[in-house]
């Protein structure tokens, strides 16, 4: 089967699919004249992972490349002449220059950053390999210092951080393009989903909107008694392949290469386990999705108690001095970023007066951290006025949600404000608020009254932080989202939030809003 293109399902594999088995308990699965699973033979699992080891290897070369450049550039900087160099013999320093790419390599090898687990996913791969680098500074500071070896410090402490600067740049411009291939359809993992209809419906959406994870959802498998109706066999757009007793079933006969399992009592505990026995006789990945999903790792961590491995959830902080780092923060890099924008923001008041009459800026009173309203301020984007118009547009519109109202086309926005909510430079004058105190660089979206009344109990703990000119909205669809999806994101980052977590969403932000989607 090696060497076997990729296989790729088009929509007329899904209606097969969709047309395959059907979820009834004490019933075997139902099959046609040309199941799904025969389309896949030969080009199965096995073919699917063929990628992996490749990305792997491309991996080690380029982080082999990115050493060797390094040694390069550090040893013609040091050891340029033929000339002893700090009592280090010319010798001996090509003899270092010669090894220490390979020993790089070995290095990365030993702080398991080739792993699947850490690859091309999350930040884990990266903390690897800052975390190895700093050990070998570290050990080669401790070993000159312990044996009074002369080890070329200026030469090493040159060429092991640039080093880690090629490797950690090599290692993201890979995951992009895997991320674009994926979006592509190559390179995806086939996935069943196990669980309650409410838990699959939302998994799968989640699934479809970040679909650079690479997991492409061929079905679902559904407790007994809550498959579909005689005259159906799908679910929320899925194939229903089977009941939770038929999971394992499910797996060879589609070749699944992913089963991600959702909190149910008909499947936990012993039952669970000995899914994950009969998985183990097939190529399929078992993933469990833990009760609160929207908890990331930093506050989660498992705990032994009597051998039974339970989660511990810390409790998120909302004051002491990772706050007050985070203000600290905030107001620094704003009056950075005022200093640095100032140009622009005088060529953009200049357009805003000048094609328009009006004010230069918008002031609208939001709700702010703790229910407390505020001022926010923007750049005018509307004609003078537009404020009295917005019930009678809500009202008449099918834009938007239920709560937040926004338009595509709004017929209220100016010229020169079509383009800068197109690249959100609009919201350049918020500095002033997060110089103020009143808003942070990253947080919720401001609220404003009428749609903080509208909050029911999980949105109210946005109302704990500051918000924020951009966050997890902004790079996760903007004013595309749904008002239950603003929900969930809003409360995510409350309850996760972190100066890391920050960095990450302020790295994001230029790229989503150069990309423009959702903004008007």
């Amino acid at each position: 089967m090696r060497g076997t293109p990729n296989h790729v399902i088009d929509s007329t594999d899904l209606s097969t699919a969709a047309r395959a088995p059907h979820a009834r308990p004490a019933r075997p699965l139902r099959t046609r004249r040309r199941p799904f699973a025969s389309r896949l033979r030969g080009q199965g699992t096995d073919a699917r992972r063929a990628w992996r080891g490749a990305y792997r290897r491309r991996i080690a070369l380029t982080d082999l490349v990115a050493a060797t450049l390094a040694t390069a550039v550090s040893y013609w900087l040091h050891f340029g002449d033929d000339a002893p160099i700090d009592g280090v013999p010319q010798s001996a320093a090509r003899f270092l220059a010669f090894a220490m790419p390979l020993g790089w390599v070995a290095l990365m090898f030993a702080a398991r950053s080739y792993e699947e687990r850490y690859l091309w996913i999350g930040p884990e791969e990266y903390r690897r390999v800052a975390r190895a680098t700093l050990a070998l500074l570290g050990g080669v500071a401790f070993v000159s210092w312990a044996l009074k070896l002369d080890l070329a410090r200026g030469f090493t402490m040159t060429a092991i951080p640039m080093a880690a600067v090629l490797t950690l740049l090599g290692r993201w411009v890979h995951r992009k393009v895997l991320h674009r291939q994926r979006i592509a359809g190559r390179h995806t993992q086939t996935t069943v989903i196990v669980g309650h209809r409410s838990g699959v419906a939302h998994l799968h959406r989640q699934i479809d909107r970040e679909a650079h994870h690479g997991y492409r959802v061929i079905g679902c498998v559904l407790p007994p008694g809550q498959g579909v109706d005689e005259s159906q066999d799908e679910f929320d757009g899925l194939p229903v392949l089977g009941d939770m007793t038929q999971v394992a079933e499910v797996v060879r006969r589609y070749e699944v290469d992913t089963v991600a399992v959702l909190p149910s009592p008909e499947l936990d505990g012993p039952d669970l386990r000995r899914l994950g026995w009969e998985l183990e006789a097939t190529r399929a990945e078992l993933l469990l999705a833990p009760a609160v999903t929207e908890i990331v790792g930093t506050r989660v961590a498992i705990r032994p108690v009597s051998g039974l491995p339970l989660l511990h959830m810390d409790s998120p902080e909302f004051s002491g001095p990772r706050r007050w780092a985070k203000s600290a923060f905030d107001r620094t890099v704003a009056g950075l970023l005022v200093l640095m924008t100032a140009p622009a923001l005088l060529v953009i008041a200049l357009a805003v007066k000048l094609t328009s009459p009006g004010p230069v800026f918008y002031r609208h009173q939001r709700i702010g951290m703790d229910g407390q309203p505020f001022e926010v301020l923007k750049f005018r984007s509307m004609r003078p006025g537009s404020d009295r118009e917005v019930d009678q547009l809500f009202a008449t519109s099918n834009e938007g949600n239920d709560v937040q109202f926004k338009m595509k086309a709004d017929p209220r926005i100016t010229g020169v404000g079509a383009v800068l909510r197109r690249y959100s430079l609009d919201e350049l004058p918020q500095l002033f608020n997060v110089l103020g105190g009143s808003m942070s660089l990253v947080g919720p979206r401001p609220h404003v009254t009428r749609e903080v009344e509208a909050y029911g109990v999980d949105m109210r703990r946005r109302l704990l932080v500051k918000p924020g000119i951009t966050g997890l909205w902004q790079i996760s669809g903007r004013s595309d989202l749904s008002w239950d999806e603003s929900v969930r994101i809003d409360v995510r980052y409350v309850e996760n939030w972190s100066l890391s977590f920050d960095f990450m969403i302020l790295a994001k932000t230029f790229g989503a809003v150069v990309k423009g989607s959702g903004a008007y």
